[in-house]
């Protein structure tokens, strides 16, 4: 029980000085303590920020929208390999209209070879709405863009062998109809460059952080796992090397290197769990975000927390001063950040005020 109150309080160094404590040996020490570059890039709560890629973009950028940053997330839905990224950002900068015949039913379920089982529904209309209008935001979105988050997960990716062509998902066809293909490093550095392109035609100015998914692909095998982070490795530096305004974000070196232990994966032990993810979020603070936002982002995340508060006593007049104080909060952040929307967060607390009063 102490370990787990220790390792809340630290978070990053989770056993620095604990034997030195224990034991007086003041030098030892338990994990790294790595010097990482910053980006350069101080993103505060006027920087839209787009981000694509595996499940880990989907969580870091839910941390973000938290604290009430401007971000948009996979709007084809999670994508592992970086040529789904490409087919998914290709179809947002050209504003493909998608059709009934690009989509395909299978156990009685409409989906697309381009996009996420999110994007899969019992009737095709509803579908193609739904991919069409989030390519429409999504595109809308990266004109405005300050930076986009690019997250990738695998250097596998699956070719369907009937239809001659990559898949961004299998959505669970028999694996006998796909070819597991590793892609190369070149064929990831081109691919990335290609993607680089295609944001430049709508946004010049659109700054690029890649990272790496920490998530460990055990279905592949460990050392295919290996082989495929490798490779994205090498690839992302020859990028970012050969491009300006891009940064890589240690993500995968965090988890794997810093960290370090099972103790930071949850029960399946692929996935970071929330301490983990809680300490590489810290790490992206200070690496990419201003200073100038962190005791902000404090205040906004206990807001996100507090409309989450469920009350012993939702009828009492303790309750109701509760709901007006993060009115209260709220009236003067509007002040303080005009840029900010703070409208649904001001509604469901003075909806909570008016039917407490109501019943009061």
């Amino acid at each position: 029980m102490f370990i787990f109150r220790f390792l809340d309080k630290t978070k990053i160094y989770v056993f620095k000085n604990l034997y030195s404590k224990i034991y007086g040996m003041s030098r030892i020490k338990l994990c790294l303590e790595p010097s990482f570059p910053k980006s350069g890039h101080n993103l505060d709560f006027d920087s839209p920020c787009f981000f694509v890629g595996s499940c880990f973009s989907d969580n870091i950028s839910s941390m973000l929208s938290n604290r009430k940053f401007h971000v948009l997330s996979n709007p084809s839905g999670i994508l592992f390999d970086v040529l789904s990224i490409e087919r998914c950002i290709k179809d947002i900068v050209s504003k493909r209209p998608y059709l009934t015949s690009d989509l395909f039913l299978y156990n009685e379920l409409y989906s697309s070879w381009n996009h996420h089982t999110s994007f899969s529904d019992l009737n095709a209309e509803t579908i193609i709405n739904q991919i069409n209008d989030s390519n429409l935001k999504a595109y809308d979105f990266i004109r405005n863009a300050e930076v986009v988050f690019i997250t990738l997960g695998s250097a596998f990716s699956y070719y369907h062998k009937k239809e001659k062509r990559y898949v961004s998902n299998c959505h669970k066809v028999p694996q006998i109809e796909f070819e597991k293909r590793l892609l190369s490093a070149e064929d990831i550095y081109s691919s990335l460059n290609r993607i680089h392109k295609l944001f430049s035609e709508i946004n010049a100015k659109i700054k690029t952080i890649l990272t790496i998914s920490p998530v460990r692909h055990l279905r592949d095998g460990i050392i295919e796992n290996n082989r495929s982070k490798a490779k994205l490795i090498e690839a992302c530096h020859r990028f970012i090397e050969s491009t300006a305004d891009t940064y890589y974000f240690p993500s995968y070196e965090i988890v794997l290197d810093v960290l370090r232990d099972y103790r930071f994966f949850d029960i399946d032990l692929a996935h970071p769990n929330y301490l983990a993810t809680e300490i590489v979020f810290d790490y992206l603070k200070t690496l990419c975000i201003h200073p100038k936002c962190y005791e902000d982002m404090e205040a906004f995340y206990q807001l996100t927390l507090a409309m989450k508060h469920r009350p012993r006593q939702p009828q009492s007049n303790e309750h109701l001063k509760f709901l007006k104080t993060q009115c209260d909060k709220i009236k003067h952040w509007q002040k303080t950040h005009p840029t900010i929307d703070f409208t649904r967060e001001f509604l469901h607390f003075q909806n909570e005020i008016n039917s407490l009063e109501v019943r009061l």
